[in-house]
């Protein structure tokens, strides 16, 4: 994690929870809501093949890659890559993952916005079947 770190132009957090991630994966509140934003943003470091559990965001999540290459899904659509400079988006209450790819570890701010509505709704792990690498160009 150290080499990632090192990138990252943005404080390092402390380790994801277990409990919600798969692997090594760091995460660093950037800004926490308040009555004026209402709206956290996440500086988010995974190492190699570390992911999010399956979840769901009541108003949805936006994310920005700025190092590395990984993977998301949408549930019921296929596994889509996400490189660096890759702006994605997951519509409220749209079931999702994200996290590196088996090759590169990937570092996201991830800004959750209007979370006077509620932040994460955690769900089941990412099996190693769901997650399938797909080849990176």
């Amino acid at each position: 994690m150290k080499k990632e770190a090192e990138k990252s132009i943005f404080e390092i957090g402390e380790s994801a929870p277990a409990e919600y991630f798969t692997g090594n994966v760091k995460a660093k509140a950037l800004l926490s809501d308040d009555e004026y934003f209402q709206c956290n943003i996440y500086n988010v470091i995974f190492e190699k093949n570390a992911r999010t559990n399956w979840h769901t965001h009541p108003s949805g999540q936006i994310l920005l890659v700025v190092e590395g290459e990984g993977s998301y899904q949408r549930k019921g659509e296929a596994v889509q890559t996400m490189k660096k400079g890759n702006i994605i988006t997951f519509k409220p209450n749209v079931e999702h993952w994200h996290g590196a790819s088996i090759h590169s570890a990937m570092t996201h701010i991830a800004i959750n916005p209007n979370t006077e509505k509620g932040l994460v709704n955690w769900l089941e792990k990412v099996t190693d079947d769901e997650f399938k690498d797909i080849n990176l160009e």
